[in-house]
C-alpha cells in the first residue's frame, strides 16, 4: 500500500467518526423550564451570570403550590439600629429541675440527655429505705383513726339512749380527731415526696417530669447514691427561648421595650431570627456597665441551642440620617454558586435570576448596591422553589 493511499483511508475514518458524534436534541414537556434570559429583559450586569441559567418558567399550578409572592424593589431609608452582643437562654418559667427530696439510691433511669419528655413521665426510680416505714406508719395511723371514729360514733349512739356517759363520748371523739390529724399529716408527707398513699407498702420512689420539654442536662446513673435536694436532671421547653443582649450604659437611651429586633447567631451566619425587646434590666452590671435586653425568639426548625452566642440588631428610636437606597426584603436574597442572587418576576410570568451586590442590612431588609432596578418585582416568598429549579437544571447539564 502506498503512503498516499494510507492517508486517504485515515481521513475517511476520521470523517465518519465525526458524523456519528453529532448530539441528539430532545425536547421535554416539563412544568419547570430553565433557559438563558431573553435579551429584551436582561440587564447589563447579567453578563456576570455566565454558566448559570438565568430564566425560570413555572407552571401556574406550581406557582400556586409554592406560594410564590413578590414585592417591588423600593428606595427608602434603612431604619437606625444598634447591635447588642449576647447569648441564648431558656425561659425560667418553662424550665424545671428534677430533684430527690430524700436520700436514697437510684434503681432505674428512664431517659437520656436531649430526649423529649411529657409532664408526668416517670424518669427516675429511687430506693428509699425510710419510705417503706413512712407508708406503713401512714397505713397504721389511718386504720387507728378509722377505728377511733367508729368507736366515737358508737358511743354517741349509746349516749343518746343514756347507755353511755357524755364524758366517755367526748374522750372518744377527741381521740378520733387526733388520729385523723396524724393520718392527714402522714398523707401530706407522702404526697410531698411524690408517692401514692394507696397500694402496697414499698421503698421505691418514682420521680416524674414536672414539665414537658427536652432534657438539657442529666446527672443520674443506676446505683448512684443521691442526697436530698440534689438536681438529677434539668428539663426545658425550648419552643421559645430568650436572647439576652447586653446594652452598654452609653446606649441605654436608644433601646425601648417593644423595639423590633433581628438576631444573628455565630452558629448560623446566614439565618435571622426575629423578635422584639420585651424587657430591659433594672440594674447595671457594675463590671461591664451593661444591662440585659431580653428578646423572645421562636425556635424555628429547632436550630436554637442554649448558650449560643450572637448579635441582636435592635431598632432605635432615633431617626436615621442616611439617604434613601434600594432595598428588598432579606427573604428575597439567596445564594447560588456562593453568590447572592434575587429572582425577579417578568411581565410574561417568567422569573429572571439577578446576581446582586449587597450593602447594609436592617431589620428584615437589605440594601441592593447593584443588580436590581427600582420597581422590579422581587420574589420574597417561595424563593427555594426557584432556586431548586436552577440547581436542578445545572446538575442536569453537568450530567
Amino acid at each position: 500500500m502506498s503512503l498516499r493511499t494510507a492517508v486517504l483511508i485515515v481521513l475517511a475514518l476520521v470523517t465518519g467518526c465525526s458524523r456519528n458524534k453529532e448530539p441528539e436534541k430532545k425536547e421535554k414537556d416539563e412544568k419547570v423550564k430553565v433557559a438563558p434570559a431573553a435579551s429584551s429583559g436582561a440587564h447589563v450586569d447579567e453578563d456576570e451570570h455566565k454558566g448559570l441559567p438565568t430564566r425560570v418558567r413555572l407552571d401556574p399550578a406550581v406557582i400556586v403550590d409554592a406560594k410564590i409572592k413578590t414585592a417591588p424593589v423600593v428606595r427608602e431609608v434603612l431604619a437606625a439600629t444598634i447591635d447588642l452582643p449576647g447569648e441564648l437562654s431558656s425561659d425560667p418559667n418553662k424550665t424545671a429541675r428534677l430533684t430527690a427530696l430524700v436520700p436514697g439510691r437510684i434503681e432505674a433511669v428512664n431517659f437520656n440527655e436531649g430526649q423529649t419528655v411529657k409532664k408526668g413521665d416517670v424518669l427516675i426510680v429511687i430506693k428509699v429505705p425510710e419510705l417503706g416505714k413512712a407508708k406503713a406508719a401512714f397505713a397504721a395511723t389511718a386504720a387507728k383513726a378509722a377505728a377511733a371514729r367508729t368507736n366515737a360514733e358508737r358511743l354517741q349512739a349509746l349516749a343518746e339512749k343514756r347507755l353511755a356517759a357524755n364524758q366517755e363520748v367526748l374522750a372518744a371523739k377527741a381521740e378520733a380527731d387526733a388520729l385523723d390529724a396524724e393520718a392527714r399529716a402522714a398523707e401530706e408527707q407522702l404526697r410531698a415526696l411524690g408517692t401514692a398513699t394507696t397500694g402496697a407498702v414499698g421503698s421505691q420512689l418514682a420521680l416524674r417530669a414536672p414539665v414537658a420539654g427536652a432534657v438539657v442536662a442529666r446527672d443520674a446513673v443506676v446505683g448512684q447514691a443521691v442526697t436530698a435536694d440534689q438536681t438529677l436532671a434539668t428539663i426545658a421547653d425550648l419552643g421559645e427561648v430568650w436572647f439576652l443582649g447586653r446594652v452598654f450604659e452609653k446606649n441605654l437611651g436608644q433601646v425601648r421595650v417593644g423595639s423590633p429586633a433581628e438576631v444573628q447567631l455565630n452558629a448560623y451566619p446566614k439565618e435571622r431570627f426575629t423578635g422584639s425587646v420585651e424587657y430591659l434590666g433594672k440594674q447595671i452590671d457594675p463590671t461591664a456597665r451593661t444591662i440585659v435586653a431580653r428578646i423572645r425568639l421562636t425556635n424555628r426548625g429547632e436550630l436554637l441551642r442554649l448558650g449560643l452566642f450572637g448579635v441582636a440588631r435592635v431598632g432605635t428610636a432615633e431617626e436615621s440620617k442616611k439617604t434613601p437606597v434600594l432595598v428588598v426584603a432579606r427573604s428575597a436574597v439567596t445564594e447560588i454558586g456562593h453568590k447572592p442572587v434575587v429572582f425577579v418576576k417578568q411581565p410574561d410570568g417568567d422569573f429572571d435570576l439577578h446576581e446582586v451586590v449587597l450593602g447594609e442590612g436592617a431589620l428584615g431588609k437589605v440594601e441592593i448596591v447593584n443588580g436590581l432596578r427600582e420597581g422590579e418585582e422581587a420574589v420574597v416568598e417561595g424563593v427555594f422553589t426557584l432556586k431548586s429549579a436552577v440547581l436542578k437544571s445545572t446538575f442536569g447539564e453537568e450530567d
